[in-house]
Order: C-alpha cells, then sequence, then structure tokens
C-alpha cells in the first residue's frame, strides 16, 4: 500500500509540507509506504486543451517539458492520493491547479485512472479563504470517483511564517487523525 503526497506550496518544506508530512507520518506508522513530493520549483503549466490524451489513450500529458508525467505516474501507482495547497488569493496555488487540471484531464481521458483510490486534500492558511481551497481539492477527487478521507475536523492549519502550523494544535491533531483514517481504510479495502 501507498500514499502520495504533492505539496503544492511555492515554498519548499513550508506549512504545507508540514501538515502534510505529519499525516504522512501517521500512514507510515501503520505500515503504509509514503512519499511527499514537493512542486516548489518545478510547478508545472496548466492544461492547454489539446486533448491528444483523448486520442492517445496512453495515459500520460502530450505536453513532455515538465514532470507531470512523471507525478502522474505516482498517482497511478498509489492506493492514496493526498493533494496540499497553501491559500492563495482564496484558491490553490497556481502549480497545485495546473497538477489538478493536467492530472485530471490524463485520468478523465483514460476510464477514470484514479477510481476508487483514498484522496485527500490539506490546506494551509495564514487566516482565511481555506475552505475555497479545500473545496477545489476535493472536486478533484469527487470528479474522478475516488473515495474522500475524512478527519476530525477539516484539513486546514493555520501559520504564516515557515514551520508556525506546528503551533496548531487542532490543525496538527486534524492530520494525525487524517492520516491514521486513511491508513485504517486502506488496510480495510486491502482486506488486512
Amino acid at each position: 500500500m501507498k500514499v502520495v503526497a504533492f505539496n503544492g506550496s511555492a515554498r519548499k518544506g513550508g506549512n504545507t509540507a508540514k501538515l502534510l508530512s505529519t499525516a504522512l507520518e501517521e500512514l507510515s506508522a501503520q505500515g503504509v509506504e509514503t512519499e511527499l513530493v514537493e512542486l516548489a520549483g518545478q510547478a508545472p503549466a496548466g492544461c492547454i486543451a489539446c486533448y491528444k490524451c483523448f486520442k492517445e489513450k496512453n495515459s500520460r500529458c502530450a505536453v513532455e517539458k515538465d514532470s507531470i508525467n512523471d507525478w502522474l505516474q505516482k498517482m497511478i501507482e498509489a492506493d492514496g492520493i493526498l493533494l496540499g495547497s497553501p491559500t492563495y488569493f482564496a484558491d490553490v496555488s497556481a502549480g497545485m491547479k495546473a497538477l489538478i487540471e493536467r492530472c485530471g484531464m490524463v485520468s478523465r481521458a483514460n476510464g477514470d485512472l484514479f477510481k476508487r483510490k483514498l484522496g485527500a486534500g490539506v490546506v494551509a492558511a495564514r487566516r482565511a479563504g481555506a475552505y475555497q481551497v479545500f473545496n477545489s481539492l476535493n472536486a478533484f477527487f469527487l470528479i474522478g470517483q475516488m473515495i474522500v478521507v475524512g478527519s476530525s475536523y477539516w484539513n486546514i492549519g493555520m501559520g504564516r511564517e515557515p514551520g508556525e502550523v506546528a503551533g496548531d494544535e487542532e490543525g496538527m491533531k486534524t492530520m494525525r487523525d487524517l492520516g491514521r483514517n486513511m491508513a485504517w481504510l486502506l488496510h480495510r479495502i486491502k482486506g488486512e
């Protein structure tokens, strides 16, 4: 069993990474293989609507000049996907939006590649706007026929400066609970 997490923040190792890592630590403690992918410094461009993925049906994006196809393969091979984004002007980061657009389009073009995988969105916010980000992330999972995993509260942590989110006790507990819930469901689905 494997869960891959994508950090859509422009800051490598910042608050979004801390939230995702906390959930991944719980998954790992439950015997689930985990991986964190940081988009910082390599954020892709959005979908160009060429529709070659619908024509080719090879589970790949036709745009080959970035890491999308590598990340897409990680999603295909994973049993669960975490998408994390900071709150930028009350929505996901541009890098996360591009990941959603392109991987989502390829998935739909190939019979919903992520169908019945587990998914959860994770949001870092300074103060407000986080719920719209949470909705944007979860919309990716829902249109792909994925199973959205919940937690003890919405998967949101508060903090502005890198590392500040660690002081959000409820946010950190929410991430730990998310990791435990996802691990529990993975074990049940796999019959363990």
